[in-house]
């Protein structure tokens, strides 16, 4: 925000920018801008429509408050606007990303011959799930060197919120257009190639794989979606990508992002308290400290606390999957997650952890609770082979506790997830099962359940 403010200062704009130590930590936005208002005799304002509910009904108190005109402006860096969400929402029984994928794809003719997909199919995600092979060597990501502004704010954060989770040090992050477009080129010439084929493995120290990491410059303005779906479409056609790697990224950009923001619009404000599966459980200590010997989650929340970012895989089939097989509070599962992402705001966060990994949605988002055992975990991972459980193990206090963990939950759950068929040939597998090996699925988890808390 600082470098920005003073970018729109060189450009002769007059900025009234108000650092968070100027002002008291009890003031609001809406105080600021009556302040700005009254100060500057304003009459109008523009505002860019904001991505956060309660934000946007803050603002919509303005007009009154403050007896002047305010303009909302549709958010521009985003594909699909709210109204054309809601229209091809309107009448379908199930929203599937995969339908409004295939839409918004031939709206804007992204990888398209005609009205034909090339490659004629519209999803290579099938190809896209290779386990990690121990020789992968992802290149270095993208290195950005502290300028006076970063330092300085790095020292106020320093100051101010040491004991805040999270590592300041090393910054290496964009804050810049120049710098995050810089960060996009880096992905599209040395990791594109491979991200098809990688975008679901997991290594023990490679928390950035082959992924873009431009998620924290799309969702804060510095990049734009359209553009960043162009340059990997002019990989694939120039011969420098797959078409596995291209459409794989640009479906979750133009796909995923796009989709989860509609939901988003779509079901607030009541999206936010939805508990489908009524868990209750309290957030674990190690979420904040990293602090279990189960190997896989103590990797991802200590790649987490280094660098404000995990992957999709590791959010959503680690520690959401863990999060839903435990039963665990959504309103404190959605908090830690926005709290420790960089990239994390609310509207693309409360759906994937509500919606997708967390089902506590009901189904609006996904067709099924993404829920796995630790086979899972150890085809696409090399995370079990430092673990002090043993992922072989079904039963018993050194099992896998991700083994006996999804079982209970379907168990937990069977009346309201018996029904969806995606999950019924599960219930038909657990109910085949001897009585003995239940009765030991259901002593490990309350064994291990109760020594969460």
């Amino acid at each position: 925000m600082r470098h920005f403010a003073n970018e729109l200062t060189q450009k002769c704009y007059q900025v009234s920018y108000i650092k968070f130590d100027s002002i008291p930590t009890s003031s609001t936005l809406k105080e600021q801008v009556g302040h700005i208002v009254k100060k500057n005799k304003i009459r109008r304002l523009v505002v860019t429509r904001p991505n956060e509910y309660h934000t946007l009904q803050n603002i919509l108190t303005w007009e009154n408050d403050f007896g002047i005109s305010v303009e909302l402006k549709d958010d521009d860096r985003f594909l699909c606007s709210e109204l054309e969400f809601k229209d091809w929402a309107t009448d379908r029984k199930q929203l599937r990303m995969e339908l409004f994928y295939r839409q918004i794809r031939k709206k804007y003719s992204i990888l398209m011959e005609g009205d034909k997909p090339i490659g004629g199919q519209w999803n290579f995600d099938k190809e896209n799930r290779k386990p990690p092979k121990e020789e992968l060597s992802p290149p270095t990501p993208y290195l950005n060197e502290p300028d006076e502004i970063t330092n300085e704010v790095k020292a106020f954060i320093e100051k101010n919120f040491s004991g805040h989770f999270g590592d300041i040090e090393p910054f290496y992050f964009a804050v810049t257009r120049a710098q995050a477009l810089k960060a996009l080129k880096l992905f599209i010439n040395e990791r594109l190639q491979k991200f098809g084929d990688y975008q679901d493995a997991m290594l023990e120290g490679e928390p950035w794989m082959y992924h873009s990491h431009i998620s924290f410059y799309l969702n804060c303005g510095l990049l734009l979606p359209l553009e960043c779906i162009r340059l990997a479409e002019k990989a694939y056609r120039t011969g420098k990508a797959p078409l596995n790697a291209v459409e794989g990224f640009i479906r979750q950009i133009l796909g995923w992002r796009e989709y989860v923001r509609g939901i988003y619009w779509a079901e607030m404000p009541s999206y936010e308290s939805r508990n489908f599966l009524n868990a209750r459980r309290n957030l674990p200590d190690f979420y904040w400290t990293g602090n279990t010997e189960l190997n896989c989650i103590a990797q991802c929340i200590s790649e987490t606390k280094k660098n404000a970012y995990a992957h999709h895989i590791q959010r959503l089939m680690i520690l959401g999957n863990f999060a839903l097989i435990a039963g665990l509070d959504p309103v404190q599962v959605n908090e830690w997650f926005l709290i420790v992402y960089a990239d994390a705001y609310e509207w693309v966060e409360l759906p994937n952890v509500s919606g997708m990994s967390l089902f506590a949605d009901g189904g609006s988002l996904a067709s099924k609770p993404y829920a796995a055992g630790g086979n899972y975990i150890k085809k696409m991972s090399n995370y079990c082979k430092n673990c002090s459980y043993s992922v072989a193990e079904k039963s018993g206090e050194r099992a896998c506790p991700f083994n006996y963990l999804y079982w209970d939950f379907l168990e937990r759950n069977r009346e309201k997830l018996k029904s969806n068929h995606r999950v019924s040939m599960m219930y038909k597998t657990y109910d085949r099962m001897p009585s003995q090996k239940k009765a030991a699925i259901a002593d490990d988890s309350t064994r291990f359940l109760e020594a969460l808390t």
